[in-house]
């Protein structure tokens, strides 16, 4: 969002019903935006895009009365929502390719406005890794970073707790009022006390696998960079590292035995180019010129509706079953499909914009999409 303002409580709860209405992600909720001006004309528009890109049900928009609900519940736990327009939201976040619309928050939120690090690692992490943690993130946080991490059980919590007297930012992957672990309940109460709790999802949701990889997209997105502490091979802070990495942030690895099975997944970051950390100094020292650099906007817009001539219905049509013949339930970069199809970029956008709607294709990490599974 390159307009940074305040809006009307309107205003946010046609944000809120946009993006909780179905087949409505981050990504396409911006498009609908930048196309059509304002959450309350797409919501209007919603209906015609799914019939257009072959969805024969009405697509669920999200009630109004259940919107005011959500906000009302929000306010009476004790939190906030903040909208990707308004100065209040994470300066960072708002410049990754898909940041949430609107992000719900218990806390302190002036802690969003400061410099940022993520700390992330295994949940069985060893007794070794979780006491470097600790350590990591105390020094951090005395070196004047602000401690994000995902509230998990191991190296996050470990995190969390060093550093909850210099300040720690919880992503959770539910509601910002449901603590996952139970284990971690009270350190959660901490840190809406003392921190501040951040969350994508409603009130009351309950994590799923599903999540997580969006939670860790935050956790990135909000951060300077990011260490990884300890991973195995499958582990989920590898996906946070490799956001963090297509999203611009500095990648660093705590190395480890190649005895343990714990240390493969950072010893393989280090070998793919991450920045091997042994200490927190380290990191501070490798930072100082990057928390000296101003954010600016990308050269090209991400979504550049606003840059492009609307096609006209006709265009879109003639269009509809060419993109159609190209798509696949494998993944395929959306640049290639201009490049293949010969069709305008704003006709392949318009074309993908009623499909995703429609619930015909989802969309990918690195700007793919393919047909729904």
């Amino acid at each position: 969002m390159k307009i940074k303002k305040d809006i009307t409580s309107a205003e946010r709860l046609d944000w809120l019903r946009l993006i909780r209405s179905e087949n409505v992600g981050p990504i396409t909720f911006f498009q609908l935006l930048e196309r059509y001006g304002s959450a309350s004309e797409a919501l209007e528009i919603l209906p015609e895009l799914a019939r257009k890109g072959g969805r024969k049900k009405p697509i669920r928009i999200f009630a109004k009365g259940a919107a005011m609900r959500e906000m009302e519940e929000l306010d009476a736990f004790g939190g906030r929502m903040i909208a990707a327009c308004e100065p209040s939201y994470p300066l960072a976040l708002a410049h990754i390719p898909d940041p949430p619309p609107v992000i719900s928050i218990k806390g302190h939120a002036q802690l969003l406005e400061k410099d940022i690090f993520g700390i992330v690692g295994s949940r069985n992490a060893s007794a070794v890794s979780l006491k470097l943690t600790q350590n990591f993130a105390y020094r951090l946080g005395q070196g004047g970073l602000i401690i994000a991490s995902g509230l998990a059980r191991g190296i996050d919590r470990a995190a969390h707790v060093a550093a909850l007297q210099s300040g720690t930012i919880a992503v959770v992957g539910g509601g910002i009022d449901i603590a996952y672990p139970k284990e971690n309940t009270e350190l959660q109460e901490e840190i809406a006390l003392r921190g501040c709790l951040v969350a994508e999802q409603p009130l009351g949701t309950q994590p799923q696998a599903r999540h997580f990889p969006r939670r860790n997209r935050i956790i990135s997105g909000i951060s300077l960079g990011i260490v990884v502490m300890e991973a195995t091979p499958k582990s989920g802070s590898l996906i946070t590292a490799r956001m963090a990495a297509e999203q611009g942030r500095e990648v660093f690895a705590v190395p480890g035995s190649p005895m343990d099975p714990r240390a493969r997944g950072t010893n393989n970051l280090i070998r793919n180019g991450a920045m091997l950390a042994e200490s927190a100094d380290e990191i501070l020292n490798e930072l100082i010129q990057l928390r000296n650099r101003p954010l600016s906007e990308p050269d090209q817009p991400i979504l550049p509706f606003g840059s492009l001539q609307s096609p006209d219905d006709q265009e879109i049509d003639k269009g509809r079953p060419q993109l159609l013949s190209l798509l696949s339930p494998i993944p395929v970069n959306i640049d290639e499909l201009i490049r293949l199809s010969n069709l305008s970029p704003a006709t392949v956008l318009t074309i993908l914009l009623e499909l995703e709607l429609a619930g015909r294709i989802e969309r990918h990490v690195g700007n793919r999409v393919s047909f729904t599974s």
